[in-house]
């Protein structure tokens, strides 16, 4: 079992890649995301870190958030390392919005979200 240590760091990580990449996409539409190769790569990368960091995750904390995809998170790395070139940026960016609030949602219901209360309800 992973230590309770690298396990906050592995949410840090997750946490950090979610916030960066909904700064930067913001409610940028589809169409934008797809004619911005800068933006999707920055997409993908986020998705590719919250995956891998995802694998860290102990399985009681997974179970208490079934809500969450936990497989296809997890399982998403492998899908894009590969298949980079045939990834539509629809898909990555539906991928990512549904992290993004999963993520957000096991915050407390206030208006700010900071990653340590985030991890904190996580835990």
């Amino acid at each position: 079992m992973p230590s309770r240590r690298l396990v906050l760091l592995r949410l840090d990580d997750m946490i950090d890649a979610a916030e960066r990449v909904r700064e930067v996409l913001g409610n940028l539409p589809l169409d934008d995301l797809e004619a911005d190769w800068q933006r999707q790569w920055l997409l993908q990368r986020g998705i590719e870190i919250i995956s891998e960091a995802s694998r860290y995750l102990p399985d009681d904390i997974k179970a208490r958030h079934p809500e969450i995809p936990w497989i296809k998170v997890a399982g998403i790395g492998n899908a894009l390392r590969p298949g980079y070139e045939s990834i539509s940026a629809p898909c990555l960016g539906s991928l990512c919005a549904r992290i993004s609030r999963s993520l957000s949602r096991r915050a407390a219901p206030s208006a700010q979200r900071s990653g340590p209360m985030l991890k904190s309800a996580l835990w």
